[in-house]
């Protein structure tokens, strides 16, 4: 059993580390891939395949001080008109070079508040990739829904247009820690937002919590855990909040001081774990619990569980299109994301062309670590059968990196001929140990806590 003199010798409480949901990770992408590649990559999509599509609205009526998201702030509606107009156009130039017969395996809508649109511009937004690719059989459509700005009009929209799996994000209920990160969300206006989304036919309700948090104590994140479990969300994320005021300058407006230390970190995530499967929730990953029957456990028992830009998924698709400002695509070649600054994105659409503006292409060694941090991330082992069957790799290699990262990590991962596996006592080392699969500098970039 795990204790935590184990964990700190292991470098647990000091250490910062990817969340790995790409490999390499977006801190790796360069200008190397452009519009060409971009372009090219789409071409290449077999003509009826399912893909993935999502759409990313880039703007919030406040901006609340612990997000690290693409996002900036208004007050009135005329941004919002003048981006779908971009969006819009920026779906023509994608259906012109989209082979025939692609439909949606998943269609996602995140931000930023993407609930900031009005009902006529949701409907626009929503026939405009219909034109382009619609909605498969059992696809998903979901939207992120902040509780504070949605109401029955747009609720209406979103339902009309096939939304069938809601997210919201809580952060915490507690009032004192939602003042100090700037996130005022009352439980009574959350369970307005919820029954709202249930009564309109949407059955399926994800939701994010955080630890970390500010003031947070285990009696605190109990009370909000408890809080939402009473809404009966059907997937839950539990994120560990990830102070990077160096890259987020907002969260400048966060009390370090005020934060929990790496072992109350621990103990925060711990308590809020115990609660979701005391109410019989299955446990996803490293962060992530659902119902039983739920899209998500199913994947993970049957060995079918991803990880993409958005967490844990069970989409099978192999091409996920990112559109909007920042929106990062991932294809069998690699990866390619838009520009940031949404002032270029649009200049970028409006000349006609994409605004890919950097990315990465796949290398042979690329495609076999990332499959190997996959698999760890989501599945707690590593299949050698897979790995060498799949990538070509000899024995000898693969059982000389599962035997470097057993000296490291001593007692925290088993080894046998069926491949490499992180027992339940260290599973809260994953990203340390995913790590040492990651060929990549990564004193490049200001990585989250391990915790």
């Amino acid at each position: 059993m795990r204790t935590e003199s184990q964990l700190t010798r292991l470098g647990l409480f000091d250490a910062r580390v990817p969340r790995y949901t790409s490999y390499p990770t977006a801190p790796h992408f360069s200008a190397s891939v452009g519009e060409a590649e971009f372009s090219g990559w789409i071409q290449k999509i077999p003509p009826g395949a399912r893909i993935s599509l999502y759409i990313h609205v880039p703007f919030c009526r406040r901006l609340c001080w612990f997000c690290a998201c693409r996002t900036q702030g208004t007050k009135t509606d005329a941004p919002l008109r003048a981006y779908l107009e971009t969006l819009k156009a920026e779906l023509a130039i994608f259906a012109r070079l989209l082979p025939e017969g692609v439909t949606l395996s998943r269609l996602h809508w995140g931000g930023g508040t993407p609930t900031l649109l009005s009902a006529d511009m949701m409907r626009e937004l929503a026939e405009a990739i219909h034109a382009v690719a619609p909605l498969g059989e059992g696809g998903e459509f979901s939207v992120e829904i902040d509780p504070n700005e949605i109401d029955e009009e747009r609720i209406v929209a979103l339902a009309e247009a096939g939304l069938n799996r809601a997210s919201i994000g809580v952060q915490d209920f507690d009032p004192e820690i939602q003042t100090v990160i700037g996130r005022i969300q009352s439980y009574d206006i959350t369970r307005d937002a919820v029954d709202l989304i249930r009564a309109h036919g949407v059955t399926s309700l994800n939701a994010d919590i955080l630890f970390g948090l500010p003031h947070q104590s285990k009696e605190r994140i109990a009370e909000s855990v408890q809080k939402l479990l009473s809404l009966s969300p059907d997937r839950v994320a539990l994120y560990g909040y990830a102070h990077v005021p160096w890259m987020a300058k907002r969260q400048q407006m966060i009390p370090s001081d005020a934060l929990p230390t790496p072992q109350e970190r621990l103990a925060l995530f711990e308590t809020a774990r115990e609660l979701f499967l005391w109410d019989g929730y299955a446990e996803i990953g490293i962060d992530h619990f659902a119902r039983k029957g739920d899209g998500l456990e199913v994947a993970q028992r049957t060995g079918r569980l991803r990880r993409n830009f958005q967490g844990y998924t069970d989409d099978t698709a192999e091409v996920l299109v990112g559109l909007g400002a920042s929106s990062i695509s991932r294809f069998p070649q690699g990866y390619a994301q838009n520009a940031s600054s949404t002032s270029v994105y649009t200049q970028s659409i409006r000349d006609g062309r994409f605004a890919t503006a950097r990315g990465h292409v796949f290398s042979d060694e690329d495609k076999l670590r990332g499959r190997m941090i996959e698999a760890l991330m989501c599945d707690f082992r590593i299949d050698a059968a897979e790995i060498t069957g799949r990538f070509g790799v000899s024995q000898d290699r693969l059982q000389a990196m599962f035997g470097e990262v057993a000296d490291a990590f001593p007692g925290m991962v088993e080894l046998g001929p069926e491949g490499l596996s992180i027992p339940p006592h260290g599973r809260p080392l994953t990203r340390m140990i995913a790590r040492s699969f990651d060929a990549y500098d990564l004193s490049k970039a200001g990585h989250s806590s391990a915790i």
